[in-house]
């Protein structure tokens, strides 16, 4: 897309890049644009107020329901409008006019609206044939189906499509020749699909599309307010006042200034083209070439969508998937962020080093180092303080309130917020600086931080419903959305009654304004996701129908010859050929319903027993890798766009930036504790320092460079001292085994004293129900609180599985209670229990920490005396 008018002008044609890909490029003047722009706001206020309280307030006071919608309802509704602005806003063809809206796009807005509405308008009497579609049932299936697969090329792009496309050829011919035998199946009749797809919620219809119009709407939304507010123009000028002036600060604020902006964006083109417009022309300035400029940015912009809250909106859909609490994913997925943000800071500083480049210049007088450490150490001190008192302070404040709470906090947050607007109307506005201008010297970051704090407002508004009331995470977003439209309403009369400005008119106009164009970008924001995950609900329809996770599930065992390490390689293969093209939410659900099972069955079968947290973020890590990875990388191309540079090599080095990202799902994998599993909050802190020192070495290693040129066996020994920092259980288990093995006869008297909470792990042997082999598999069992009864009653309760023992003393599966965990992991009657597995008493692992540090110190030692030699030469 990128032709020589980007030589000419590569802002603009990065934007018109994002446009295309993102919110759709098509603007037409007059009737036809206002028709986009009330479609698309109409749809924000539906979807707000269906979030809100209101609809049970009002039938309370009403005293009738009519103004509820179902959750059926709410799904169809929302792919309705997903639908009308994909066909509005996204030109069919590269040759489709951008200025108008042609009179086939009105036929396509027709046939989505009846395809869609036909649910809602014959709901009960869909109902009542369940099962047995009619020829108009049929029609509006297929009609609907194929609007959705056009909705997504105009939107996302073939890539998805074609997907899509291959899944449902295997659905109505999986018999056919060209399809090897193992994953032939018997087809599908072309009714049974059509309702299937259509008429229920196990295809389009499906949990992940709820989860779009429940809870991700409203964060996509809120992070739009933000960026219309000006939040996002003043998290890139606070960077870069941080950390402009240091060695290479453009690229080291770039990665600060990508990380904050992916907190409220769900796409790493959007990402990349918000920030790298500024960020890029000036790390050229200092002195990085186009494509390493582009690729930093390119890796800064995918790893936001790894970072908690929003996670591209994967997170809300890792809660139904995985079945844990919000905070739960959001704890889960913070370490893994972080430690992969100060290692791309790290990577960036080493290549700076390298370059011998300098930081650009800051105002006013420089200050002495001490007095720098001493700022850097209260600025540390005064946000830790922030955090701790939002978090306790608020949770104290809850049963002070107690009914009143919501009122009291409604109180302290005006009171705050009047204090933060006067002291930001102290100092002038944050303006959008052109990126190709003569740069002079950086702004001061105090007065920069103080213009912007009170953006952070309805950051608290929506941690205190999520972490102190403990509302559900669409609720959560709607009060912090509704506070931010307080702000946006507010801010720039505020600032000017604080000034003695008399232009309250202009303000008044100038909020709404900006409120309404939040609004209408969230909507245009959403469109990918919501026909992305209609989409995908096409491919995980036919996993359900089919069984096809079964089938690749077989096939990636059978190449990795039951090989745990060769498997991991494998499903991390495929998940990035399955993320290339497809948007963050659209790469999860794909690649969840296809490699998520894999890794349980096959880390199972080889005695691995990996959290479900675990899995989906390992298939989720490298999805989201593919928006760098050539050939496609599209984040690349964006960047590329922007930098003048050629995007494949700004891919290729974009990715060797993110090979540090790419191993922390192989770690965490072997070792949970990166994802703060079963850890106390000493522990939490602990892991993290050794982590964060170990992904730093690892860096230094693959840049080839640590205080100075690393030697060829200096970089191996630095990744042998990260992989033995990140997991020195490795070294232990070659010494001693984990586990001993207790006879099956024990099997109930260990379930009887086990502690509370605890579970036993259980190698068994049985005869596979889909496949009729016989396959071995090891289960943790949960068993629950000891007061829950004896062994066999804390089995039974809480695994749904009992046990009988044989003449010869061998163990048996008795029963398995279906929809019980022992069922849900595929245990069945007459299983055999071979062994249990209890933790050996061994040594503890970090003592292999010592030598690991002593090699340290020593590269250390070796490298600081060559870098004070080279010194002297120059």
């Amino acid at each position: 897309m990128a032709g020589t008018n980007s030589r000419q002008n590569p802002v603009e044609d990065a934007g018109a890049f994002a446009a295309d890909l993102d919110v759709g490029a098509r603007n037409p003047p007059g009737w036809q644009g206002a028709c986009i722009f009330g479609v698309a706001l109409l749809w924000a206020i539906l979807q707000v107020f269906n979030a809100s309280p209101l609809p049970a307030l009002l039938a309370q006071f009403l005293g009738t329901g009519w103004l509820y919608v179902t959750s059926d309802t709410e799904r169809v509704l929302h792919l309705a409008f997903g639908l009308t602005l994909a066909v509005l806003a996204f030109p069919l063809f590269k040759s489709s006019p951008r200025d108008r809206i042609p009179w086939y796009d009105w036929l396509l807005i027709a046939v989505s609206l009846f395809a869609t509405l036909y649910l809602i308008a014959n709901s009960a009497a869909i109902a009542d044939r369940s099962g047995l579609p009619t020829t108009s049932d049929l029609i509006a299936s297929a009609l609907g189906l194929s609007m959705v697969l056009v909705a997504t090329y105009r939107a996302l792009g073939l890539p998805m499509v074609v997907v899509a496309g291959v899944f449902l050829l295997y659905v109505f011919f999986g018999d056919a020749e060209f399809f090897p035998d193992a994953m032939q199946w018997k087809g599908a009749s072309f009714g049974k699909a059509m309702w299937h797809f259509w008429m229920q919620t196990e295809g389009v219809f499906g949990l992940a599309l709820g989860v779009s119009a429940s809870m991700v709407f409203l964060f996509v939304l809120f992070g739009s307010l933000l960026e219309k507010a000006g939040a996002g123009n003043y998290f890139i000028k606070l960077a870069f006042a941080l950390m402009g002036h240091l060695t290479g600060g453009p690229a080291k604020a770039a990665v600060v200034a990508s990380a904050a902006t992916g907190l409220i964006s769900g796409s790493s083109i959007a990402n990349t083209v918000t920030t790298g417009t500024f960020t890029i022309p000036l790390m050229k300035k200092v002195g990085f070439s186009s494509e390493k400029a582009g690729a930093v940015e390119v890796a800064s912009s995918t790893n936001g969508q790894l970072t908690p809250p929003v996670m591209g909106a994967a997170a809300f859909l890792m809660v139904e998937y995985v079945g844990i609490p919000y905070l739960e994913v959001i704890k889960h997925a913070f370490l893994p962020a972080v430690i992969s943000y100060i290692a791309l800071v790290y990577i960036v500083h080493l290549e700076a080093e390298k370059l011998d480049l300098k930081g650009l210049p800051r105002s006013g007088p420089v200050r002495p180092l001490a007095q720098k450490l001493a700022g850097f150490a209260l600025g540390v001190a005064v946000f830790c303080g922030l955090c701790l008192v939002t978090y306790f302070g608020l949770g104290w404040l809850k049963p002070v309130l107690g009914d009143f709470s919501l009122l009291g906090m409604a109180v302290l947050f005006l009171i705050a917020y009047a204090i933060l607007i006067k002291w930001a109307a102290s100092y002038p506005d944050l303006t959008v600086d052109d990126p190709n201008a003569p740069f002079s010297e950086l702004p001061q970051p105090g007065p920069v931080a103080k213009t912007g704090a009170y953006f952070v407002l309805p950051v608290v508004v929506l941690i205190w419903n999520l972490m102190i009331e403990r509302k559900s995470p669409g609720l959560s977003a709607f009060w912090a959305t509704l506070a931010m439209i307080f702000v946006m309403l507010t801010q720039h009369q505020a600032k000017a009654f604080f000034r003695g400005d008399n232009r309250a008119g202009q303000a008044v106009r100038q909020g709404w304004r900006e409120l309404l164009d939040g609004m209408v970008a969230g909507s245009r924001n959403m469109i990918g996701i919501a026909v992305a995950t209609g989409t995908a609900g096409i491919i995980v329809g036919t996993v359900s129908l089919t069984g096809a996770h079964q089938v690749i599930g077989e096939f990636i065992e059978v190449i990795s010859a039951g090989n745990l390490l060769l498997m991991l390689i494998f499903v991390a293969l495929f998940s990035l050929v399955l993320g290339m093209g497809l948007p963050t939410t659209a790469t999860y659900i794909v690649i969840t319903s296809l490699m998520a099972p894999v890794i349980v069955a096959v880390g199972a079968k080889s005695g691995l027993i990996v959290p479900l947290i675990a899995v989906h973020m390992f298939v989720f890590y490298f999805g989201i890798l593919a928006d760098d990875t050539p050939p496609v990388g599209l984040a690349a191309f964006a960047a590329a766009a922007i930098s003048k540079g050629d995007p494949i090599k700004t891919g290729v080095i974009g990715f060797s930036y993110d090979v540090r990202t790419a191993i922390l799902p192989f770690l965490f994998i072997f070792n949970t504790e990166l994802l703060l599993i079963d850890v106390t909050f000493t522990k939490a802190v602990f892991v993290f320092l050794i982590s964060v020192v170990a992904m730093m070495l690892f860096a230094a290693a693959t840049q080839g460079w640590f205080f100075s040129r690393s030697r060829i066996w200096e970089s191996i020994a630095l990744l042998l001292i990260a992989f033995t920092l990140f997991r020195p259980g490795f070294w232990l288990d070659m010494i001693s085994d984990p586990y001993d093995r207790v006879a099956p006869s024990e099997l109930v008297m260990l379930a009887d004293t086990a502690p509370d909470q605890a579970g036993l792990r259980v190698r068994m042997s049985g005869e596979d129900f889909a496949t009729g082999q016989l396959v071995e598999t090891t289960i943790e069992l949960p068993l629950g609180d000891r007061a829950d009864g004896d062994g066999a009653t804390r089995l039974d309760r809480h695994a749904g599985i009992a046990f009988y023992s044989g003449d010869d003393g061998r163990v048996f599966v008795d029963r398995v209670n279906f929809g019980q965990f022992a069922e849900k992991r595929g245990i069945d009657f007459d299983w055999e229990v071979l062994h249990i597995d209890v933790l050996a008493d061994r040594m503890a692992k970090e003592v292999f920490y010592v030598p690991a540090l002593l090699l340290l110190f020593l590269i250390g030692w070796l490298q600081r005396g060559r870098r004070r030699q080279d010194a002297v030469l120059r």
